[in-house]
């Protein structure tokens, strides 16, 4: 079979796809994590990510390949959840700027787009590491441009592209020693490779001869394991009557007069009302915000091009027609009170653990960590919520970086992200915040306050393995230290003991140890005792945390 154009029917399927693919090989992908604790969710993340941006494909159904994968990107963008899925979500951002426009596409346009996307996803990433997602990405893009440019045959360059996929993540191991040493293939570089499987698989009805890469891990055993309530409130206390929504086609239009700055254009909206959110990208701009005047919020949306949407609600006349439950209530209260200097969000699991927070100054809540990675579009619906004039994230989870960061990138300069990578971390960064100093003083201050704390975790391994010459046997606890494990025993207890002495040094003060649903206070206490015979110059703290995953969360400073 020779195609020397795809049409817009044949991306589809491609989509449909490769999200099928990927979605029954997600406990597979999850199953590559590097570090044996039961939170590998890469697989997880890479599938609901996808699926956010083949959920919009179909839903808005495009009739040109460049309006598809706009669609697919955007999708992608406001559902990307973790590292994988952020990258994802910038590999087919680039894929769609290079279509951009076009009815169908060539083999030599084909391959320029898979070549786009490895571009921009290495831009999206601070410090890139080969061995990784954007190795399999950039060595099978390269194997795609050799066949377009050798063929002109669109099927060959998606053939060719799995081929480099497979290739490349097979040498994964020897880029990155822990993946050798471990004796698996990186999960998110396989999760990519099942997804252009699917694409290979729509074009001609037939599955590549491998889809899993070698690797010494035996898979067959892997277990496929915003309504306010206005109900109770008078309509003089609504100060902005109509929620207004628009979405801004930008640049389009002949109304457009000014060139889209995301500072001034929120700004300027913010005047207006409240309840603001702008979100933005290259080509659109979405807003929400309770105004009086919604007029002028489209005229002002105008300047910059066309409205693709347009809708308002009059709250007022809502009073009478909507009762929905009570926890809703504070959003009301929240819209009618003056903006706020500072809102600090804090991404986290365990009712203990989010207690904690809010005891040291966290405002705002989101569920979720190991296992759970919120979406760029859970934290930025979020920060909508804050009403706040500076907004200051703690991700708790080197996972979350990329997304936390996505939706601070597509607010704009008035949010931060503060990069703790653990709940011990994100409670020490608080120490660091002080609600007169300005956002960059803050986050330059609560960054230096976690530079000083260690902290550490004791989890379940879930396989047998050996990490930087340390044997793991199923079911051991595991001393995890700044991310590295440092043993792994049958006792909890000496679990948790090894790595708190180990932690220790003679300029350290404060130990907390935060206990989990599945930890023992009782363990906690008698560790503490111990460290205090040890040192009884030390202020040992013990906390319920209830969180999943971790026995024991814990930090020394």
């Amino acid at each position: 079979m020779v195609k020397n154009k795809l049409t817009v029917e044949d991306l589809e399927n491609m989509i449909q796809l490769g999200n099928e693919r990927l979605t029954d090989n997600a406990e597979l992908v999850n199953s590559l994590n590097v570090f044996p604790v039961p939170d590998g969710d890469t697989g997880t993340n890479m599938n609901l990510s996808f699926t956010s941006g083949s959920d919009r494909v179909i839903s808005n159904g495009a009739t040109t390949v460049g309006d598809m994968a706009n669609d697919l990107a955007k999708g992608l963008l406001m559902g990307a959840r973790g590292n994988s899925g952020v990258i994802l979500s910038q590999l087919f951002r680039g894929f769609s700027q290079s279509l951009a426009g076009k009815d169908t596409v060539d083999a030599i346009g084909l391959a320029a787009a898979f070549q786009k996307g490895v571009e921009t996803a290495y831009q999206a990433v601070m410090k890139p590491v080969e061995g990784t997602i954007l190795t399999v990405a950039r060595e099978s893009a390269a194997e795609a441009e050799k066949a377009a440019n050798e063929t002109g045959d669109c099927v060959a360059v998606v053939k060719s592209l799995v081929k480099g996929a497979q290739i490349s993540l097979d040498h994964t191991p020897e880029l990155l020693s822990v993946l050798k040493e471990v004796g698996v293939v990186d999960s998110g570089g396989q999760g990519l490779t099942f997804i252009y499987e699917g694409f290979y698989e729509a074009l001609t009805g037939q599955r590549p001869t491998r889809a899993v890469a070698s690797t010494k891990v035996d898979l067959t055993s892997v277990a496929h394991h915003e309504f306010v309530d206005v109900a109770h409130a008078s309509t003089g206390d609504i100060k902005y009557g109509y929620c207004t929504e628009i979405m801004v086609q930008i640049g389009e239009g002949e109304t457009v007069c000014d060139t889209f700055d995301y500072d001034i254009f929120r700004n300027y909206l913010n005047e207006l009302g409240d309840s603001l959110l702008v979100v933005a990208d290259d080509e659109i701009i979405k807003v929400h915000v309770h105004t009086e005047r919604p007029g002028n919020v489209m005229n002002y949306g105008q300047r910059f091009g066309s409205l693709v949407k347009v809708k308002v609600d009059n709250m007022r006349l809502q009073n009478n027609d909507f009762i929905k439950k009570d926890s809703t209530k504070e959003i009301l209260e929240k819209s009618i009170e003056p903006q706020k200097e500072y809102a600090i969000i804090a991404i986290a699991s365990g009712e203990g653990v989010g207690e904690l927070f809010k005891s040291v100054g966290v405002t705002n809540l989101i569920s979720g960590g190991q296992t759970m990675n919120p979406s760029t579009e859970d934290i930025c619906k979020e920060i909508e919520k804050t009403n706040a004039k500076n907004v200051i994230i703690l991700p708790n989870n080197k996972n979350i970086f990329m997304a936390a960061n996505q939706a601070a990138e597509v607010l704009g300069d008035y949010v931060k992200v503060v990069l703790t990578k653990s709940i011990p971390l994100g409670l020490a960064a608080m120490l660091g915040f002080n609600p007169q100093a300005t956002l960059a003083e803050n986050v330059a201050s609560m960054t230096e306050t976690i530079s000083y704390v260690k902290s550490g975790q004791i989890t379940t391994a879930i396989r047998d393995t050996v990490i930087d010459s340390v044997e793991i046997h199923k079911n051991d606890f595991m001393s995890i230290v700044d991310g590295a494990i440092i043993a792994s025993v049958p006792e909890e207890k000496e679990a948790l003991t090894t790595a708190l002495l180990a932690m220790l040094d003679e300029e350290s003060e404060i130990v907390t140890i935060i206990v989990g649903e599945q930890g023992s206070t009782e363990i906690a206490n008698e560790v503490a005792e111990k460290l205090l015979a040890e040192d009884d110059n030390l202020e040992v703290e013990v906390h319920t945390g209830n969180q999943p995953v971790y026995q024991y969360l814990f930090s020394v400073e």
